[in-house]
């Protein structure tokens, strides 16, 4: 089985436009990074009634929310109310995470599901995947019209949206992609609401 681990954004698409770009794909299982999987607005991606619908299709389900999720419990993890990625990835709970994906990509075909349609606008892409890619695991985000793109040309394309794009004659290509993943994580992490 290819080794490369799948993600895809449910967005405001129907099941079976979902289901269908799944099977497009060969996926044989999800696994949900939505740290809150339910959906007022598209019910049928809540987590019950989406378990429900793939495992009818013939495609397994796992929540991956606890471990992967972007609204973390860990207190250690936030700074002035924001998820910082970086803190985030070093807890044992996220490791843990990724370890259960590579074991099941061992034995399925895994796309690791989420809300947000554009890769670039989601924590798969700038904490699971980025902390995946880390591992030598190859990423493959599913894009809406069902092409795929490679997890190194999405991060081209950050690194664009950031004008990071071009060599720095004072910094290794490792620390401008450290401060473009911190800038993008800025961006888009997520944000505790006044309690």
């Amino acid at each position: 089985m290819e080794r490369a681990v799948y993600t895809i954004g449910h967005s405001n698409q129907s099941f079976e436009q979902l289901l269908k770009l799944l099977q497009q794909h060969a996926i044989t299982a999800v696994g949900d990074v939505r740290s809150q999987p339910y959906s007022r607005r598209y019910p049928w991606f809540s987590r019950e009634p989406l378990e429900k619908a793939l495992r009818e299709a013939g495609i397994a389900y796992v929540f991956l929310g606890r471990e992967l999720g972007a609204r973390s419990d860990d207190a250690s993890v936030y700074e002035n109310g924001s998820v910082r990625y970086e803190r985030l990835a070093k807890t044992e709970l996220f490791q843990s995470g990724l370890d259960r994906v590579e074991r099941g990509m061992e034995t399925q075909r895994l796309a690791l599901l989420c809300a947000e349609k554009e890769p670039l606008n989601c924590h798969r892409f700038a904490l699971v995947s980025r902390n995946l890619a880390a591992r030598g695991v190859p990423v493959l985000h599913i894009l809406a019209d069902g092409q795929i793109e490679k997890h190194e040309d999405a991060v081209a394309r950050m690194l664009k949206s950031l004008h990071l794009d071009e060599p720095d004659l004072f910094r290794s290509e490792e620390e401008i992609l450290a401060t473009a993943y911190r800038l993008h994580g800025d961006r888009i992490a997520y944000v505790k609401e006044d309690e």
